[in-house]
């Protein structure tokens, strides 16, 4: 996860955190905690390199809308780096 830009990893925990989410609702989740518009030409490139990475999965709901899930691989990324934070914020909070 470590060679992912803070946007595709915000973006692998939205997919995480959801069901199956179509680029819509990935983009409406992502806007609502930037506080601002993301635009397509950032969302969609960036989903697809978490599919070529293996942390994603694309598939399809219809002809014109895909859906993304978690793999096992994303799933472990998220909890090494959850693990790895959690090393440092309870140093900050013990202090």
């Amino acid at each position: 996860m470590y060679d992912l830009t803070g946007f595709q990893r915000d973006a692998l925990y939205v997919i995480a955190g959801g069901d199956k989410l179509n680029g819509l609702a990935i983009k409406a989740e992502l806007e609502e905690y930037y506080g601002k518009e993301v635009h397509y030409g950032r969302l969609y490139p960036s989903l697809d390199t978490l599919g070529d990475k293996g942390l994603v999965e694309k598939g399809d709901i219809d002809r014109r809308t895909n859906y993304y899930e978690l793999t096992g691989r994303g799933q472990r990324e998220i909890e090494a780096r959850q693990e790895w934070e959690e090393q440092y914020v309870a140093l900050s909070a013990g202090e």
